[in-house]
Order: structure tokens, then sequence, then C-alpha cells
């Protein structure tokens, strides 16, 4: 049975290398962040970390090493990201958005679009190059597929044939790293926006590159509880004339926004795991030393004992999801929708209970700002909300494919290929179910 959970040596490696970062580099930086009441302060002050991540090869090792990327595989990726993200999940989610701005370059880009914009990410001289991933809307983009046109994504870009240019106008709210270091904007933004207006989120929707210093975009910062070491805006184009040359995908947007946050998923899911794996390392040594007033530790209790051998299956089944869901996706690219689906959801929801449960298990000590345990608490609340959220996107996703005719239950136990198709597409939408 070809199944092997033991990493190989350079995974290893890269764990140790990933553990150290973020214990000996990530960690003050992001604790002095998180702790900053201005956002946009709390993230510029990641950006010497960013140039260290830079340097040690994390912000573009998801990219195949022809275009001067790391050659990574999405189950290397989840093994790093889970290092940083149990330290701190906001800075990895910088790093997370360059690859949602990127993949689509690699994936739909010319030869001259990737030679020049992957080019620009991968050897940028400074360290500090940014991509932003701009698909949220303040209205919700949770429909972006629905048939409606007044529904989902409602940036809208218009059609100069004789500038060959297109005209965007709109508002997009909570992109990361959009704003750029310096609120003028990230080096490029790859923006989903409406280009049929007559139409629903099937045909309509396409997709740009906006490069930094395009005129006619104001960035506003959003002020979060948790995540607070990357950067949320409010993105407001008024006349933005964009070229055609930036084009990505005509008409095909609602397919990237699919395979997008088919991509992110296990990596989202991992980071769910990371944090959770934190709340258990910190509850465990607690428990193996608070005696709670009485004689012994509390480990030593039935109930605390119990429940730390959920907290622990738990974190190990969630692990596992994500590894599965990667290899997946590293064997069959562009496929497993449903399955990053499933994995994003549940470990988003699950982690956030361990979460939960090792609060109950130190107690009312949880709540003291000096344990980590409420940094935690805060920070699990954004997994099931964020990247593409629990009660929507992910799920639709996951269950259009079920719907589908070619899905069987053994698909992804037996690893066999499954193609996304449009008629996956928009499964409980305004309530109409097929």
């Amino acid at each position: 049975m070809p199944i092997d959970f033991d990493l190989t040596d350079d995974q290893k490696r890269l764990k140790a290398r990933a553990r150290d970062f973020a214990t000996g580099v990530l960690r003050p930086a992001s604790e002095y962040a998180d702790a900053t009441a201005d956002p946009q302060q709390a993230f510029v002050a990641m950006k010497p970390v960013y140039r260290a991540a830079a340097e040690a090869g994390f912000t573009t090792m998801f990219l195949p090493r022809d275009v001067g990327g790391g050659g990574a595989s999405n189950i290397d990726f989840l093994i790093a990201i889970e290092e940083l993200c149990a330290v701190d999940p906001g800075f990895p989610t910088t790093l997370l958005v360059n690859g949602l701005a990127l993949m689509p370059i690699l994936w739909l880009g010319s030869e001259s679009q990737r030679e020049k914009w992957l080019g620009r990410a991968t050897s940028d001289p400074d360290g500090t190059f940014l991509a932003g991933w701009v698909v949220s809307e303040r209205g919700g983009t949770a429909n972006f597929d629905h048939p409606n046109p007044a529904a989902g994504i409602q940036l809208t870009a218009d059609h100069h044939p004789r500038r060959a240019e297109y005209t965007l106008n709109g508002e997009k709210h909570w992109p990361c790293n959009a704003g750029g270091w310096d609120l003028k904007g990230a080096d490029l933004n790859v923006c989903v926006a409406r280009t049929d207006r007559t139409r629903g989120g099937a045909g309509s929707l396409s997709v740009f590159v906006v490069e930094r210093g395009t005129k006619g975009i104001e960035y506003e910062v959003i002020d979060k509880m948790a995540h607070r070491t990357c950067q949320n805006v409010t993105m407001t184009f008024r006349d933005v004339r964009v070229p055609d040359e930036n084009i990505l995908a005509e008409g095909d947007g609602d397919m990237l926004i699919q395979r997008n946050f088919t991509w992110s998923s296990p990596i989202a899911g991992i980071a769910s795991v990371a944090v959770a794996r934190s709340a258990y390392d910190f509850t465990l040594k607690w428990a193996k030393t608070y005696t709670g007033g009485g004689i012994s530790p509390i480990i030593n209790h039935q109930a605390v004992g119990n429940l730390l051998t959920e907290v622990a299956a738990r974190i190990e089944a969630g692990r596992y999801f994500c590894w599965k869901t990667a290899h997946y996706m590293d064997k069959h690219p562009g496929q497993g929708h449903a399955l990053g689906g499933m994995n994003k959801t549940f470990c988003g929801d699950l982690m956030q209970k361990v979460v939960y449960d090792c609060m109950r298990i130190v107690g009312v000590n949880a709540l003291d700002r000096r344990f980590p345990m409420e940094k935690l608490y805060r920070e699990a609340m954004v997994f099931p909300l964020y990247d593409a959220g629990n009660l929507a996107m992910q799920r639709r996703r996951a269950w259009g494919v079920m719907a589908d005719g070619a899905f069987s239950p053994d698909t992804f136990v037996d690893g066999d290929p499954l193609e996304f198709t449009r008629s996956m597409q928009g499964y409980g939408l305004g309530g109409d179910v097929r």
C-alpha cells in the first residue's frame, strides 16, 4: 500500500529551518506587532521579518524552479507553514496571499506575463515584493457565481478598444497585502472584476493584474482583532485604467476563484492545525505542572487526561487530512475542489474547538495575557471566516462536486482525478437546489 507518512530528509531539514525561523525571527516581531494599536504600523513592523523570509526562500517557495521559485510541493509548503503559524498565523498569511496572487499568473499567464511578473517576484533585490489577491467585496463574495448579475462581484471593468484598456470602478473589501508597505499599493494586485453586466457569475468575470503606481485607487486599512501581523484593506477604484495586456482570464474569473481557493484550502487548514498545536503544547505543559490547589498536577485527573487525549487526536487527524489534500493536489494539479473545501472547513471548525477545550483545561488563567491562550483564541476565530469562509463558498464547492455524476465516494480514497466544471457551481444560491 503506497502510503507513507514519514518525512524525507529534505522535509525534515525544511521543518527544522522553518521552526528556527519562527522562534528566532518571527516570534519577537510578531509579539510586538500584535500589541501595536495602529494596524498599518503593526504590518510595517513585520517588514524586516519579511525580508528575512525572502532571503530564506519562503516568500516564493511555492513557485516552480523554472520561473525562479523554490520548487516546493504543496506538502513541502504545508510543512513550512505549520511551523510559522504555530508561532504567529498572521505573518504566513502574507506568504499565502503571495501565492494566491502569483499562482494564477503561473497557471493562466502568457509567456511574457509570466516572465515579467513572476520574474519580478522571484528576483526582487530588496526582498519586499508583495502581491495581493483582490476578490472579496463589502457586500460579500460567497455568491460570486450567482446567475443573477446583481449578485456577487460588483467591481466593474469596462473595455475601451480604441485605447486598448479597461476602466475599473467599484470597491473591494478585505484583500490582503493589497495596500503594500506604504499604502500606495502592492507591487501587483490580481483583481477579479465584472466585464459583463448582463450575465451571472459564469462567463462575466475577468481577472486583471493591477500594477503598483496605477492611479485612481485608494487604500484604507482594516483594524482586526486577530491576524494583526498581516494587512487587510478596503480598496476603492475610481476610473482605474488597466491596459489590455494586463488581463489574465477574460470571462473565466469564476473558475479561477474556484481553483485558487482550492489551492489555498489545505494551507488554511494546516494554519488552523498549527494554532491548535500551540494551544495543546502550552496546555500539556500546564497540566503536568499546575495543581489547581490540589496535591498533584491536574493531568492526573481523569477529566483532564481524557480531554487532552481528544485534543491530541483532533490535531493528528487535522494534520493528516491536510497532507492528504496537498498530496492529491500535487498528484492532480488544478483539481481537488471538494477535498480542499472539506479539508479547510473541517480543520477550521475543529481546531477552534481544540483551542477552546485547551482553555477549559487551563481554566481562568487562560484569560491572563501573560500566557498565550488569549492570542491563540483570537487567532482561532479567524479560520472559519477567512479564505472563502466555512458556511458558504468552501462547502458549496464540495457540495457541487459530490452532486455530479462523475463523483464517487471512492474518488479521493483511490486518488482518482476529477476535473471541476462549471456545472458543479451554483449549488444552494438563492435557495435554489437543483
